[in-house]
């Protein structure tokens, strides 16, 4: 049996995606996925062995030059990839208007979440076949019990398996222990502020870790200098693709995230993580996996799910210049402590 999977961002919803796969390969035998990606993520669909084709594509390039005669050209070369093979079922699984008329593209079997599943009800009107599942569940569950039911197989009940064997990013399991400092993300609500990693980097140099911190812009290396600048084993990482990336990660003795989708890919690669989240909610969207701590904000309108703070009432917490305030309740030693745990 071949399916066509789409689901092309983000790197967290791609990851996501993952344990759905394991699931129906268990329950399927000899079933194989083609998968429609953002070119961006690419790589990843292509960890799990039930993958045999990944048919990247560049929406987030396109639309910004959407007639010139180069992005016609490749638009026009993507649809007939995703022609030249007829499909026993096409999931949608990112529930978008976009994504539903990127999978009409192929020949087979239209399949998706309904009108009140769907992250936008209308792409529920390009399916043959539509599915309900709830919201109020977490991504991975939400994308495996999809699966089961497109694919008429019961859902397991069993922990998600990412299916990707985290051995072949590690290189050198020798190496100095390390851990690794997840700083970058988004929204600028989702920050843990940069004194607090200052100060859980020294204290974690004090016990004797090294510290590495990777970066994805500029302004993620000027916060990952500052971080390391007064920490004695805190390294600043050259930029890294997303292979290089996995490396680190994997070797890692542990790391500390922010909400980020390089936090779910620690999760997949069930590397100990600890989690921190202000205005998201990780019963939704947390890196779930084994060895994964979440510490959320105590704080009155946390999870606001807010890329903007508009926060303004007087609290004993707003008395630090800490932002976004509702971090000033996740202090460096309660995240030690969550990380000497693990550890």
């Amino acid at each position: 049996m071949r399916v066509l999977i789409v689901k092309t961002s983000s790197m967290g919803d791609v990851i996501h995606t993952l344990p759905a796969l394991t699931d129906a390969a268990k329950a399927i035998p000899g079933i194989t996925f083609d998968w429609v990606v953002e070119e961006n993520f690419a790589e990843i669909p292509a960890w799990h062995p039930q993958v045999d084709r990944v048919i990247p594509m560049a929406w987030r390039r396109w639309r910004k030059n959407m007639f010139s005669m180069a992005t016609l050209s490749e638009m026009r070369a993507f649809r007939r990839r995703l022609r030249e093979r007829s499909y026993d079922l096409i999931i949608d699984a990112q529930g978008l208007v976009k994504s539903a008329v990127f999978s009409r593209f192929a020949k087979g079997l239209h399949c998706g979440l309904d009108w009140k599943s769907a992250r936008e009800s209308f792409a529920a009107l390009f399916y043959q076949q539509t599915c309900t599942v709830l919201f109020e569940q977490h991504a991975v569950i939400r994308a495996r019990s999809l699966f089961s039911q497109a694919l008429k197989y019961a859902l397991p009940e069993t922990v998600a398996d990412y299916g990707i064997d985290r051995n072949r990013f590690v290189s050198d399991p020798s190496v100095h222990p390390y851990l690794v400092f997840l700083h970058g993300t988004t929204w600028a609500t989702k920050h843990w502020p940069e004194e607090s990693w200052i100060e859980l980097a020294k204290t974690a140099s004090l016990a004797g870790f090294h510290i590495k911190l990777p970066w994805g812009n500029p302004a993620e290396r000027e916060r990952a200098e500052r971080i390391a600048k007064d920490c004695n084993g805190a390294l600043v990482l050259p930029r890294l693709d997303l292979v290089g990336m996995a490396k680190v990660l994997a070797g890692a003795k542990a790391i500390v995230a922010v909400d980020t989708g390089l936090g779910h890919l620690a999760a997949a690669l069930d590397v100990p993580t600890v989690s921190l989240y202000g205005p998201t909610n990780p019963i939704l969207t947390g890196a779930l996996g084994q060895s994964q701590v979440h510490m959320s904000a105590k704080f009155a309108c946390a999870p606001c799910l807010s890329k903007v703070c508009t926060y303004r009432e007087a609290s004993p917490l707003t008395s630090s210049p800490l932002y976004p305030p509702c971090f000033a309740s996740l202090a460096s030693s309660s995240v030690w402590a969550e990380l000497t745990m693990l550890l």
